[in-house]
């Protein structure tokens, strides 16, 4: 599959509307291709964060009754003004289409994130998981490939608006496999990958100037076990399959190796 066809897939491929077949087609491309890989991700992203962002607000009483009570008045005007041209209704929709654009420009889902805003934990942890599986399923695990933290930090340089730190933890039992971009909390985040045994840590990373310390708390969803904690004015989440005292030896190795990790109440 060429570039060009594939690309002329990735939008309904991103929205699950392929066949099987052709489905493993791009898969396959995407495996081979990083431009197309990347663009990929970013659909992926884009339709996240619609999704996450979406909000739906529920209309006042009686206020369906006062749009049915104007919609079937007979306004009160000279005749002559009862029936505008058609071009003036157009103009008159144009306008009000203008307007719900500049709203949702405004407060919809491409609005650019608040640092203020605080995203509920279990909004977060949801996410969190659906992208570490997205992540195993779609065999895009990293964009780059390295044991290297000196390969793996300079990756993200001109890509995310911060410097992620990468650590070594190969000594502790815990091999770097590389890194890639992914999207959490309304932004670009650093997905961090090791690996122990056969189980995958994703290890999510990104800005969070306007929070203050909170100690690792880890939980379990569907089998997998989060651990997530905010440090130096950044916020971290380690989610895996592993087994919750190792995923608490493996953020104890990141933070300092003295400190261990104590499950929080949820």
């Amino acid at each position: 599959m060429t570039c060009e066809t594939a690309r002329t897939l990735l939008h309904p491929y991103a929205d699950g509307e392929l066949d099987l077949l052709r489905s493993l087609d791009v898969e396959e491309h995407l495996r081979g291709c990083a431009e197309c890989s990347r663009e990929a991700t970013a659909l992926r992203a884009l339709r996240a964060v619609i999704g996450a962002a979406a909000h739906f607000y529920t209309a006042p009483p009686g206020l369906e009754a006062q749009v049915r009570a104007m919609a079937s008045a007979e306004p009160s005007r000279p005749e002559r003004d009862r029936h505008l041209p058609f071009f003036g209704w157009g103009l008159i929709a144009a306008a009000a289409v203008v307007a719900l654009v500049a709203i949702g420009l405004k407060r919809g889902p491409f609005a650019p994130p608040d640092p203020t805003e605080v995203i509920p934990t279990e909004v977060l942890a949801r996410e969190v998981l659906a992208d570490h599986v997205r992540s195993l399923m779609a065999s895009h695990l990293t964009d780059v490939v390295s044991a290297n933290q000196h390969t793996v930090k300079p990756w993200f340089e001109g890509k995310i608006d911060f410097s992620p730190t990468v650590d070594d933890l190969t000594p502790q039992g815990f091999t770097l496999v590389g890194g890639r971009l992914d999207f959490l909390a309304h932004r670009p985040v650093a997905a961090i990958v090791y690996k122990r045994r056969a189980h995958v840590i994703n290890l999510f990373v990104w800005p969070a100037p306007h929070a203050s310390d909170a100690a690792p708390a880890q939980e379990t969803d569907d089998g997998y076990n989060l651990v997530h904690w905010v440090r130096s004015g950044m916020t971290y989440w380690a989610v895996s399959s592993l087994n919750g005292a190792e995923l608490d030896e493996f953020v104890a190795d990141l933070i300092a190796p003295e400190s261990r990790v104590s499950p929080s109440a949820n």
